[in-house]
């Protein structure tokens, strides 16, 4: 299956809550899970919503969670299959990995407004991980590790609208990000109470380990 690269206020509409994947847009009154809070599609404002439950539930969690950090499916599974064979809480583990992709690092740090458009900015080679560019979204990044914007693209128009945008949102406790905003170290692996997303990983553990 190829990537998803439709209009992703649907796919909020579709799980019925707020994926964050739109950016500022998502939190304003312009945000379609406001003004149209239904399912997308011809007969979605018809339709009975339909109590999920079991196997219906679990894959739902799943299905967020894999659009939040957009990972395709084997991806998404080969995280879940690592974690579980690591010593700990693999719903933990899981969020860790996912959260610890440097597209998401980066959208942690303020360098984009999205976790797509971080994806956008990693994959274009403005980001480099301790000195050295690096243009993987899932690159996975450790404690220790610095991320900063390339010297030749530190004043695109983009940064200057993200950090305008972040300005007013909460930081992570877990990365330090420097004075100028274009530049943050890893300061420890993320907790479970850092992760403030509508995901419940232990549905997702549940459904991978039937």
């Amino acid at each position: 299956m190829a990537r998803y690269t439709g209009p992703v206020c649907r796919l909020c509409r579709r799980d019925g809550t707020k994926l964050f994947l739109k950016g500022a847009k998502c939190f304003t009154d312009k945000c379609p899970v406001e003004k149209r809070n239904f399912p997308p599609g011809q007969h979605g404002q018809s339709k009975k919503a339909k109590k999920l439950i079991g196997y219906g539930l679990q894959l739902r969690e799943k299905q967020k969670a894999k659009r939040i950090y957009f990972t395709l499916e084997t991806q998404f599974r080969a995280y879940y299959e690592k974690a579980a064979n690591r010593t700990g809480v693999t719903g933990e583990l899981l969020l860790q990995q996912l959260e610890t992709r440097l597209d998401n690092v980066c959208y942690r740090l303020g360098l984009a407004m999205s976790r797509r458009q971080a994806r956008q900015v990693v994959r274009h080679g403005h980001v480099q991980v301790n000195g050295r560019k690096v243009n993987i979204p899932s690159f996975q990044c450790k404690v220790g590790d610095v991320v900063a914007v390339r010297e030749g693209s530190q004043k695109m128009a983009l940064l200057e609208s993200a950090r305008s945008f972040v300005s007013g949102q909460s930081r992570v406790n877990w990365i330090e990000v420097a004075a100028d905003g274009l530049s943050g170290r890893i300061l420890s692996t993320p907790k479970r109470e850092d992760v403030n997303l509508p995901v419940n990983e232990q549905l997702i553990v549940e459904l991978y380990s039937k």
